[in-house]
């Protein structure tokens, strides 16, 4: 048990769990919160649709300038910087919501200011795990930051919730805000060595450099590529999809249950991937991933409930080894000088296509019907899955960091 936990006797490794717990408990109260107050205003989903996406529209945006600047400047500073920025357009919102002064527009463009910050944490905060802990126990390191974000949106979502239901959904984004607050706090102490080089090339050469070190490792963009249709499948398919055919199957409750069990299972899996000792681990991680086929499946072919909440948490165990697996193996083997860039375009590569699948889930599920179009997706993670584990490049990534394997 004690080696389960080694990560934590590293100050800037505990400062930074601290960190991203903490803005992942606002965060996860932050939908909730936000979707209520523009219902309560519009009582329309396209206006909450319009809101929603303007936070993702900007998020992929700046993604791409999010590494270059985490690879320039020290990752710490950035991720203070993101978590101002982010707590003030929160409060901004909830005190809008609060006074009954808020509007469409106002909630659009501070989503927008919102989804922009986030793009310089995503790569930063990713990027700067490697430089907290030393390289045997990053394994270790990734699973504990995974369990507590898991647990965090657990806690959030329940209490965000809770929050929503008898204060209302101003006081939620104002906890949100205050959550920002707090973590930028938490990461002005995480004190690591730097890795930025002496010399700064212009802007755009350091994006050729992420794109360059990118493309170099096949196993990277093969991965990325994979997850492009996973990624699509699951939000714009099954998280869409699965409250439609509750409500005319198995009942809200019972998703309700499916999705914590699922959250469930990825806290159970991160303690699973915290004890394994595998050499091929990416190669474990992506077969993994034929797991999430289960759940569409078992909710088209026999959607009892029993079997949807154990399906859901054997989901979550998968995508969680397959979590602990990738971030692992980019850091073993990508230079840290490099990575938040690689990281951008990871997250670029694997978020592109939801918005495209969100719009084209409902014109899909009312030509072709929910059941063949859940199965689709059950398709698609499963050749995802294959065109992975078909790759000598993927197969042959070990979990051991690319300068030890260099010197034996």
């Amino acid at each position: 048990m004690g080696e389960m936990f080694a990560p934590l006797a590293h100050p800037a490794f505990r400062w930074l769990l601290t960190a991203r717990t903490t803005t992942v408990i606002g965060n996860a109260m932050a939908p909730i919160a936000l979707a209520f107050a523009v219902l309560d205003l519009t009582s329309s989903v396209t206006s909450l649709g319009i809101v929603v996406a303007a936070r993702s529209l900007t998020n992929v945006a700046f993604l791409l300038w999010g590494g270059v600047v985490a690879d320039r400047l020290p990752r710490h500073l950035v991720l203070v910087g993101s978590c101002a920025v982010s707590a003030a357009s929160q409060a901004l919102v909830a005190a809008l919501v609060l006074t009954g002064s808020v509007s469409v527009p106002w909630l659009v463009v501070l989503s927008a200011v919102n989804g922009m910050s986030g793009a310089f944490a995503l790569p930063a905060s990713s990027a700067l795990v490697p430089q907290t802990v030393p390289p045997d126990v990053r394994l270790r390191a990734n699973a504990l930051l995974r369990l507590g974000v898991n647990s965090a949106n657990i806690g959030g979502a329940s209490l965000g919730g809770l929050l929503v239901a008898f204060t209302g959904p101003g006081w939620g984004l104002a906890v949100d805000a205050l959550s920002f607050a707090l973590a930028g706090v938490f990461f002005a102490f995480v004190r690591v060595p730097g890795v930025r080089p002496a010399h700064k090339p212009p802007v755009l050469a350091e994006l050729k450099a992420g794109w360059t070190e990118f493309v170099s490792r096949q196993w990277v963009w093969v991965v990325v590529l994979a997850f492009t249709f996973v990624n699509a499948a699951h939000v714009g398919g099954l998280m869409i999809l699965g409250p439609v055919l509750a409500d005319s199957t198995f009942g809200r409750e019972t998703w309700g249950f499916v999705l914590a069990a699922q959250t469930a299972g990825m806290v159970a899996g991160a303690f699973v991937a915290m004890r394994i000792r595998v050499r091929r681990l990416l190669l474990l991680g992506v077969t993994c991933v034929a797991a999430f086929a289960g759940l569409p499946v078992v909710m088209v072919v026999h959607p009892e409930p029993w079997l949807l909440v154990v399906t859901a948490f054997v989901c979550g165990l998968g995508l969680e080894q397959f979590g602990v697996a990738w971030e692992t193996s980019l850091q073993h083997h990508v230079p840290a000088d490099k990575l938040a860039r690689v990281y951008s375009y990871d997250m670029l590569g694997s978020f592109v296509a939801i918005p495209l699948a969100q719009l084209a889930v409902g014109p899909v599920s009312h030509a072709a019907g929910i059941p063949a179009t859940l199965l689709g997706c059950a398709a698609l993670y499963l050749l995802a899955t294959a065109g992975m584990v078909a790759s000598r490049s993927v197969r042959s990534v070990e979990n051991v960091p690319a300068d030890v394997q260099s010197r034996r």
